[in-house]
């Protein structure tokens, strides 16, 4: 069930002012070639941490889902999807909670729920995962970016972000789906207009 996203203010106005301040939370680097320990932010603003370790198992698994987008960089996006749903499946075992899709008011410091910060953040985190193990063939892990900022009419959001060899950004937010949904892959260029609302390509 969608969750409104009246008072959406106070959820990630964090945001705006974690900009303002220069902070942006630190992707993992990525090493060795199965065991990882992944910090997984929740709560908001990353007011929480759940400690994630993706094994050999969770390796194989993660690989053999990377090696069906190896024919191209739209394959790879198309793989991404589904790896990064692995991933937040995976995240939800640790933590013990379900997330919602989008962000709820009132939901700060409650365990297992995320906002854009929380999103982007463990994205990005496990796209260094990703780049770190060679499973990333077409695409390099970006900065994190974020749109909107009040004055310009929109609530701040931040996603993680892939760019192709063209040199092209997309976007992986994951802000708009519950846990272990599909994110949102698409060009950057398109992302950043948008409101928080709008979600998804445009085709």
């Amino acid at each position: 069930m969608r969750r409104s996203l009246k008072g959406f203010g106070d959820l990630c106005a964090a945001a705006l002012v974690l900009a303002v301040c220069g902070w942006s939370p630190d992707a993992q680097a990525a090493s060795g070639p199965a065991s990882k320990a992944i910090s997984v932010c929740h709560g908001y603003g990353c007011s929480f941490r759940s400690k994630l370790v993706l094994g050999p198992g969770d390796y194989s698994r993660i690989q053999a889902i990377m090696r069906a987008g190896a024919r191209s960089p739209a394959a790879e996006r198309a793989a991404l999807k589904r790896a990064v749903q692995y991933f937040e499946e995976r995240s939800a075992q640790v933590i013990g909670v379900r997330d919602n899709p989008k962000a709820a008011f009132g939901a700060a410091r409650i365990k297992g729920q995320m906002d854009c910060i929380d999103e982007s953040s463990n994205t990005t985190a496990f796209l260094h995962y990703l780049a770190g193990r060679g499973f990333l063939k077409f695409h390099k892990v970006g900065s994190k970016v974020s749109r909107g900022f009040f004055l310009d009419g929109r609530y701040p959001h931040w996603t993680a972000i892939v760019i192709d060899p063209r040199g092209v950004r997309w976007v992986v937010d994951s802000w708009y789906a519950p846990t272990g949904g599909a994110p949102d892959i698409f060009p950057y260029e398109e992302w950043k207009v948008r409101g928080v609302l709008q979600s998804g390509a445009l085709d």
